[in-house]
């Protein structure tokens, strides 16, 4: 399974050394041999050897130039990054990022061969207008992405049930799981509101390969215990 976490706008450069050096001890305590991803803040990006791949949240599509607030290829080659986050929602609907950003974004770092997880997920509204509806929304965030890139991580996360709390039902993940895994042999992760209390039951879905962490993963003690809960769902 890949279990990820995605730290968003938190920890310092210091305090995110800790949460890699606590995180890791765990990891080694427990022997993990899930495979681990953590997206630090782009400032706390840094050199790392260990279980846990460090992945970065953003990055502009070009080595470099005129991207005034973006870092690019290079600032990652710098640190050995080759593992980045592409169309979380918040990068979406907060930040503005149309299709087409994220196509042009998703082919730069392909074409470099990153691993990329690729994010696809509705808001509530989209939601309530019914299954079909909901799967025609997510459809048109697959396009102009080559689903059978090879090193292609697909997230589904509901929108609605990021940092709220919610979740949809166990079903209800399976059905759109299963969807989606028609779209692309890739991966498939589940996110939205996950944390050590459900994670059993969200790991345990059929078609749900493993799962991205955010608001519930910056505890590395807690984030740990997930990967720790994949392990043991595996070995069953």
């Amino acid at each position: 399974m890949i279990i990820a976490a995605n730290l968003k706008t938190n920890l310092t450069r210091i305090e995110t050394l800790k949460y890699l050096k606590s995180l890791e001890s765990c990891l080694s305590k427990k022997s993990i041999t899930q495979e681990v991803l953590v997206f630090p803040s782009p400032t706390s990006l840094n050199t790392h050897d260990g279980k846990v791949t460090i992945g970065t949240q953003n990055a502009y599509g070009a080595s470099n130039g005129a991207f005034t607030g973006e870092i690019g290829s290079i600032h990652l080659d710098e640190f050995g990054i080759k593992t980045i986050l592409i169309g979380h929602s918040e990068r979406r609907h907060v930040l503005g990022e149309t299709q087409e950003d994220l196509v042009k974004k998703f082919n730069f770092y392909r074409n470099l061969g990153f691993k990329i997880v690729y994010c696809v997920g509705e808001p509530l509204e989209v939601r309530e207008t019914g299954f079909d509806n909901m799967m025609q929304y997510i459809s048109k965030q697959y396009a102009g992405i080559d689903t059978e890139y090879e090193n292609l991580i697909i997230a589904y996360e509901p929108v609605w049930a990021i940092g709220t709390g919610l979740t949809p039902t166990s079903e209800d993940i399976e059905s759109i799981h299963k969807e989606l895994k028609k779209k692309s042999s890739a991966p498939l992760l589940y996110g939205g509101s996950v944390k050590v209390s459900n994670a059993k039951e969200v790991l345990g879905i059929d078609d749900v390969e493993g799962i991205l962490v955010g608001g519930a993963a910056l505890i590395a003690e807690d984030f740990c215990k997930m990967c720790e809960i994949a392990q043991e769902i595996e070995k069953s």
